[in-house]
């Protein structure tokens, strides 16, 4: 995409032709779409993401934008894939997860071994690592 740009010399044009590579899907719709493959109640969902329901409602309503450390918890909470989760980290504009940061590969492995949101706080705080919440 950022190849077309300096050689274009319309920018309509340039937007209708690179319109499917922006980012401009609201994270709420990707929660969502997210959440109705878990067959949770949001109940649930909050409970296992380590939030409270208000705050999970407040993120499926787009009123509130979750830090990173909680757009992980969530990540956790729906039992999203990696690339779910990057994918969701990439959306909300935040640093995707990194192989070579200890926490972020501990963090990592969790997803990917379908550990729950405890299991990988208490690991994190076993190797005396910023848990997520």
């Amino acid at each position: 995409m950022y190849l077309n740009l300096p050689s274009s010399n319309n920018l309509d044009r340039f937007l209708s032709e690179n319109n499917e590579n922006f980012r401009d899907t609201p994270l709420q719709l990707t929660l969502q779409r997210l959440y109705t493959t878990t067959g949770l109640s949001k109940a649930a969902l909050a409970k296992q993401s380590g939030i409270s329901e208000v705050y999970l409602h407040q993120l499926f309503s787009g009123c509130r934008f979750p830090s990173r450390n909680r757009l992980l918890c969530v990540c956790f909470g729906l039992g999203a894939s990696v690339e779910d989760a990057q994918g969701l980290l990439r959306q909300a504009r935040h640093a995707p997860l990194y192989t070579r940061d200890r926490r972020d590969a501990i963090i990592l492995y969790g997803l990917s071994h379908s550990m729950t949101l405890f299991q990988i706080n208490d690991k994190l705080f076993t190797e005396k690592l910023d848990t997520l919440c």
